[in-house]
């Protein structure tokens, strides 16, 4: 089965939905990146210093967090849709006062919801 990549009007949608996360990320928005990740055990995010198993681990690292230091500057972002349903993106970043770069992978799938990420990956270079 052949799958279009980034149809234009899917492309559109998962680029909207990541900005949506990205102002949520930035400016602790917790409710918001606990509605964009897909509630289930099955989803996993892998951070900087943590990694974390099923919903319920994620939601409560958010919840913990602190609200400072979070702002961001996004350095290049590559969005790429599969199909109607699927999509990942990647994104470099540079927190505000440091020279360390970061990395951001996601992976979204249309849920019944809307889009959700469903994987996640955080990590900077030396």
């Amino acid at each position: 089965m052949p799958y279009t990549i980034n149809q234009p009007e899917v492309l559109a949608e998962v680029e909207a939905v990541f900005a949506r996360y990205e102002h949520a990320l930035v400016h602790n928005k917790v409710q918001v990146l606990d509605e964009l990740f897909w509630d289930n055990p099955h989803t996993l995010r892998y951070g900087a210093t943590e990694n974390l198993y099923g919903y319920a681990q994620i939601q409560a690292f958010r919840a913990g967090r602190p609200a400072q230091g979070l702002q961001r500057r996004l350095l290049r972002t590559v969005i790429t849709t599969y199909g109607r349903d699927f999509a990942t993106a990647n994104a470099e970043f540079q927190r505000e006062g440091s020279a360390r770069t970061g990395r951001q992978s996601q992976t979204w799938l249309r849920t019944e919801a809307g889009w959700r990420v469903v994987a996640a990956h955080v990590s900077l270079l030396d």
